[in-house]
């Protein structure tokens, strides 16, 4: 039996706690989260805070040989035509380094991640580490009706080669509402799911998007054109991109939109109306290394949304880690409580992938992981823009 404490502890649940401490075993299962007594022995004492591991649900561990090869600040298109200029590259690179993203994610105190899947490269790492992935095998067809079935039967495959061990889940989910058609949509909603499962989908990360879908033209247009596609059978359905994927997905799921950079209040509101099931993951170091923009935080705070965060992939970011999203939105949005982002961080990301029995908070017979963040108190919560992370279990 362990005891550890710190100047404050961020459970994952409401404000930080001053004068308490953590009683753990062996194996890292949480025993209690109990009042410190004066003078008591026997405590391990941190500077700093504690938290529970962070969960990442947006991340392209795939993608990782990508780092620092993709310009910033080029919206979003020509980010997607330099993606696909690079997915050709020496397999062992390739290999080498998911295993580096991977060890990095856990060095920076992650637990869980939810990880994009295009292809198999990253099933071998994932059957060996200490992460627990919710493989999300991602479907397009360009909403052109000859893809379809090539479409699916590609990831089929995909899907059949993840990871199986425990704590990794997998699903198949459509890539963002400008690349799905409503025939795929409706191939992934009647898959036989298990239970209630997580759905993850690119959502409203550029303008251009909902331009597709409110007036039926735009900067998609031009970049289907370049792959020799058309958008002949796609009927703009006059409402922005999410009505789109609140007609297609299932509101029975747990869905968890990605970016969400031009989402609205009206929108976040609908998507409460369609589903009581809604979550949002927002990578803000991503949403600036492609389209200098951020989501609009006030919006979602304002309705109670379910925030968590992602990194997104290496090749959109500077560094796989949650504190950094963390200390981003922060610096942008100094009037987000810390004990909010924490609870995006850790509690509302584990819930979004289905994890929360056992992840993102410090309550008893959960094995959340105890991060450590070393720097100074402000104000009654840790100064984010100085914090360190240091993993403890």
């Amino acid at each position: 039996m362990n005891k550890i404490s710190a100047d404050l502890i961020y459970t994952g649940i409401g404000d930080a706690l001053k004068n308490h401490k953590i009683t753990y075993d062996d194996d890292g299962t949480i025993i209690s989260v109990s009042s410190l007594e004066k003078d008591e022995i026997g405590v391990r004492h941190f500077n700093g805070a504690l938290c529970p591991g962070f969960i990442n649900t947006h991340c392209h561990l795939e993608l990782s040989h990508m780092k620092g090869k993709i310009p910033t600040g080029t919206g979003l298109i020509p980010f997607i035509t330099s993606v696909v200029k690079f997915r050709e590259f020496p397999q062992e690179q390739i290999d080498q380094a998911i295993l580096d993203a991977d060890k990095e994610m856990y060095d920076n105190g992650i637990v869980a991640v939810g990880d994009i899947c295009n292809k198999v490269d990253t099933a071998s790492c994932k059957s060996k580490s200490p992460l627990a992935y919710y493989s999300f095998v991602e479907m397009f067809d360009f909403h052109q009706a000859s893809l379809l079935q090539p479409t699916i039967d590609q990831y089929m495959e995909v899907l059949e080669g993840q990871s199986d061990l425990d704590l990794n889940e997998k699903n198949l989910v459509p890539h963002a509402p400008y690349s799905v058609s409503e025939a795929l949509f409706e191939f992934i909603r009647n898959q036989k799911l298990e239970g209630q499962r997580t759905i993850s989908i690119h959502n409203q990360e550029t303008s251009d998007e909902n331009q597709m879908f409110l007036s039926g033209d735009g900067p998609f247009y031009q970049f289907y054109e370049g792959f020799g596609f058309n958008l002949n059978d796609f009927n703009a359905p006059k409402k922005t991109a999410i009505h789109f994927n609140f007609a297609n997905l299932d509101s029975t799921q747990r869905n968890l939109f990605v970016h969400n950079t031009m989402t609205s209040r009206e929108d976040i509101l609908a998507a409460y109306k369609w589903s009581d099931h809604v979550y949002w993951s927002t990578c803000a170091n991503a949403n600036l290394y492609i389209e200098n923009s951020l989501p609009d935080y006030q919006a979602f705070i304002d309705l109670d949304a379910n925030m968590t965060i992602g990194t997104d992939s290496i090749s959109s970011n500077w560094q796989l880690s949650i504190l950094e999203e963390m200390k981003t939105i922060k610096r942008y949005n100094s009037f987000i409580p810390t004990s909010l982002l924490f609870q995006w961080a850790t509690l509302n990301g584990a819930k979004a992938l289905g994890y929360e029995a056992l992840f993102g908070s410090f309550e008893k017979d959960k094995k959340p992981g105890i991060i450590h963040l070393e720097g100074p108190i402000s104000d009654g919560d840790i100064d984010l823009s100085l914090a360190v992370v240091n993993r403890i279990i």
